[in-house]
């Protein structure tokens, strides 16, 4: 099948590739030639604009930033819509609002372009060894038409219900992450200011009920003090703000969402938005110093 793939970034690139290894012929945009490198390096053809990727693809996956880069890629002058042809289908696979993928599908429909929000949880490890997990919303036939590329990505591969139903089980997804991980900080924090090795509690919980991938991740990173790996903490800013922003519209209590919100806020005013999230428990040190 011919694809095209707009977004080579630390998830975007091993998806790329993985989908390539399959036999899948493959057009990309990057908006860095250095990130689309490895990628053409094995056999993509470089695309001038999300449109040219279109025209040359029966379907389109993005993974960008956030939810007004998803907007110019696919609608804006050069984007995506200018070049698709009816029938072929538009893959959103970063975690944006579901308001704007709704808005996007809608717009699509007019021209017979189908698309399916599907945001994955795994990390850029999980990207690379293609056990991501894939929560996905749109019309049941496209995603069954789709499955198979799906597969070629992830492990857990799940149809939601229509279309923004992906976004809303990611931004559920994201709230339990974050809360989680704001917990473990503190805990490890307990435990150091009581005088007992924070690693061997981690372990200890690793063994019960407390234990989780969080624990074992980013709890692992906070022990370690290594705080220079993984995704960058100023990306979690924009899942909680979904976060908020759905329990808002719906008149929901989420007040542990809110002070991990504020947390992050102090972790980026700080100048640490680029590290890893397990950089969260500085944040919870700075608090218990008073």
């Amino acid at each position: 099948m011919k694809l095209g793939f707009i977004g080579l970034g630390a998830m975007g690139r091993p998806m790329a590739l993985n989908l390539m290894k399959r036999g899948h012929e493959m057009a990309v945009y990057a908006r860095r030639a250095e990130a689309a490198a490895p990628v053409v390096a094995a056999g993509a053809r470089t695309c001038a604009t999300p449109a040219e990727v279109a025209e040359r693809a029966d379907v389109v996956f993005t993974v960008v930033t956030n939810s007004s880069d998803v907007e110019q890629v696919v609608l804006g002058k050069d984007g995506a819509i200018h070049g698709a042809r009816p029938g072929s289908v538009l893959v959103d696979m970063e975690t944006i609002s579901p308001v704007v993928v709704r808005s996007i599908a809608r717009t699509l429909a007019e021209k017979s372009i189908d698309m399916l929000d599907a945001p994955v949880s795994g990390g850029p490890m999980g990207a690379e060894q293609a056990t991501l997990s894939i929560m996905v919303g749109g019309r049941q036939a496209v995603f069954e038409r789709v499955r198979p590329l799906f597969e070629c990505l992830g492990r857990t591969i799940v149809h939601m219900g229509d279309h923004g139903a992906g976004q809303i089980t990611k931004a559920c997804n994201q709230l339990a992450l974050l809360v989680t991980a704001q917990g473990t900080a503190e805990a490890l924090v307990l435990a150091r200011s009581c005088g007992v090795d924070p690693a061997r509690v981690r372990e200890v919980m690793l063994g019960g009920i407390a234990s989780s991938r969080v624990l074992e991740l980013f709890g692992k990173r906070m022990v370690e003090r290594n705080f220079d790996n993984g995704i960058d903490a100023r990306l979690y800013y924009k899942d909680l703000d979904i976060v908020l922003g759905l329990a808002h519209e719906l008149g929901l209590a989420v007040p542990a969402a809110a002070l991990t919100m504020q947390n992050i806020n102090a972790l980026i005013g700080r100048g640490e938005g680029r590290n890893d999230l397990s950089t969260l428990i500085r944040i919870v040190e700075g608090m218990s110093r008073g």
